[in-house]
């Protein structure tokens, strides 16, 4: 007989990004081991992107409970007199308005730890009367957003669940809170929240080594490594066939590049490299592109003719893509925390076999994946040389070369870690 766990996820499909993803595939392949999963979730949630090819991934024994969420942005909005589809775009202007400042201001300090924090209360009124029925053997919390994680722990002392909290970004030492023009006082509350939540979660799961040592510290406990992965489904069945066409070097980007991805030592290596070169080159973004890199290469005639913006497609329809390109391109960040930043796409990448040029840190975390598996080569943002002399030597390979050592991030293989967790946390083994 199965046994239940809720899952309680603010990004759910039809929201895009590698969070859905995570989670949408972790309760796909649940049942397999033994584990049938819940999905709690809002039912009005405000985010931008949306993948509705997503839907179709949902199964449809899979049971979910959508709940209202009241959020402030639409007050925000009506103060602003404007359609903005996404809030963080604010941070990103140059030039701020005095109703940006404020609503800032009030994001920093007044909404502890985050706008969804107007949740958890109605959340845990509507949960407790299933919990105490006994529906559900386990809970999981995932955040961002962390104050998803303050439903768990108020679930895990009113009933004495089992509770495992999943983090797929840091939280007090999370980069994105330098961001934010944040009180001392609001900093010491962020800390005291997560220690709570450190201290009272049956277990704490999250998707770096480096992110696992810093928790480790934080808490003095074990903390559990889940990276993200690949879906063998999403892969076209005969992949293994399929060889990149065209003549030149075809160039892939796929996912958001904002203000903590930044491409353009890329985009200045590739124009100094082929510039002045009778090789055919062409990189291709496939996402959302911030407005900044978008200005630049509608501004200089090269990047016009060799820097092509696809603009976001539906995850199903990236593979098309995929299959045309010689060398992907990975951006990572360049800030506090991006010894740990692992993109959810480094997996998909990789199980292309398409050789990767990253940028980042060259002995981060996804460094080591990518050299642990000969997947690729990642450079410093400011090593420009290297770049240069890694376009200059590339030449693109008639067949993909898939390496076998990935498998142990196949989601199916993950899914079954997240089992055994749940088996050993619970102490109920099939």
């Amino acid at each position: 007989m199965s046994k239940r766990v809720l899952i309680i996820t603010y990004y759910w499909p039809p929201s895009a990004g590698s969070g859905v993803q995570r989670w949408l595939k972790f309760a796909k392949y649940l049942p397999e081991f033994g584990w049938e999963p819940v999905i709690f979730t809002p039912e009005n949630p405000d985010f931008e992107l949306k993948d509705e090819s997503l839907m179709k991934e949902i199964s449809p024994s899979l049971e979910i409970l959508k709940f209202p969420i009241w959020e402030p942005y639409g007050v925000f909005r009506k103060l602003k007199k404007e359609t903005l589809t996404d809030t963080a775009k604010v941070l990103e202007k140059t030039k701020k308005s005095f109703t940006d400042k404020v609503g800032i201001w009030l994001r920093a300090n007044a909404l502890i730890p985050d706008p969804r924090k107007f949740w958890v209360k109605p959340s845990v009124d509507f949960l407790t009367d299933l919990i105490e029925k006994g529906q559900f053997e386990a809970i999981i919390t995932t955040g961002p957003p962390h104050s998803l994680h303050l439903i768990g722990s108020k679930l895990k002392r009113q009933s004495q669940i089992t509770w495992l909290a999943d983090f797929r970004d840091p939280w007090s030492k999370w980069e994105f809170l330098d961001t934010l023009p944040m009180m001392d006082w609001v900093r010491k509350k962020h800390k005291a929240l997560e220690r709570d939540v450190l201290t009272n979660a049956d277990g704490i799961i999250t998707i770096s080594p480096t992110f696992q040592k810093d928790f480790e510290v934080l808490s003095g406990r074990k903390i559990h490594l889940l990276t993200n992965g690949f879906d063998s489904a999403d892969l076209p069945g005969n992949w293994t066939s399929l060889k990149p066409s065209g003549e030149g070097i075809e160039i892939l980007y796929t996912g958001v590049i904002d203000a903590i991805r930044n491409p353009i030592p890329f985009l200045n290596a590739l124009k100094e490299e082929f510039e002045n070169n009778s090789k055919k080159v062409t990189l291709r973004f496939v996402g959302k592109v911030s407005e900044k890199i978008k200005n630049l290469i509608e501004s200089d005639p090269w990047f016009q003719n060799h820097v092509k913006l696809e603009g976001y497609v539906p995850h199903e329809a990236v593979f098309s893509y995929y299959q045309k390109a010689h060398l992907l391109l990975l951006i990572l960040t360049d800030t506090k925390n991006a010894k740990g930043n692992i993109p959810g796409k480094i997996f998909e990448y990789m199980a292309t076999g398409r050789p990767i040029v990253a940028l980042g840190d060259p002995l981060g975390d996804s460094a080591q994946i990518l050299k642990d598996s000969d997947s690729g080569q990642v450079f410093t943002h400011t090593d420009l040389l290297g770049i240069k002399s890694f376009l200059h030597d590339f030449k693109p390979k008639p067949e993909s070369n898939k390496s076998g050592s990935i498998e142990k991030y196949s989601r199916k293989n993950l899914t079954g870690q997240l089992a055994k967790i749940l088996d050993e946390t619970t102490g109920s083994f099939s």
